[in-house]
């Protein structure tokens, strides 16, 4: 599940993409029927697909070959509602990279306002081997 419409602004340590919620999407159906909100964990998402694509760009031997798995999230704060047709803005800053981990402070905002604030921090993993004998 993609949440990335398109990167409005990049640079080295941080990135910008935009996002439409549309009215059929699948997480709609059960929150809320009669009132439709965009769910936390989708929101958190948000930020962190932004921060992959952001560290995707970075290139560097501790990023390449490797994915980026969400390791923690930290003082999480939704102050507006996000609902089906509404477009945010998403932002991922790099405040830090130890090793291979790489701590971000993601937000999400509704026409210039601040919708969703998270840290979080991502390690870089070298993706599994597949099993012999699994196809391609």
């Amino acid at each position: 599940m993609l949440l990335v419409d398109e990167i409005v602004s990049e640079n080295e340590d941080s990135i910008v993409c935009r996002k439409t919620f549309r009215a059929d999407e699948f997480f709609f159906q059960g929150h809320f029927p009669d009132s439709p909100i965009v769910p936390g964990v989708i929101q958190c998402e948000c930020c962190l697909q932004a921060g992959a694509v952001l560290l995707a760009g970075r290139g560097g031997d501790v990023v390449a070959d490797a994915v980026p798995v969400a390791t923690r999230m930290d003082s999480v704060k939704f102050k507006k509602m996000i609902r089906p047709g509404d477009t945010v803005e998403i932002e991922a800053k790099l405040n830090e990279q130890v090793s291979n981990a790489f701590y971000m402070t993601g937000k999400l905002t509704i026409g210039g306002k601040l919708a969703t604030r998270l840290d979080f921090c991502c390690s870089m993993s070298s993706p599994a081997a597949k099993p012999e004998g699994s196809a391609s």
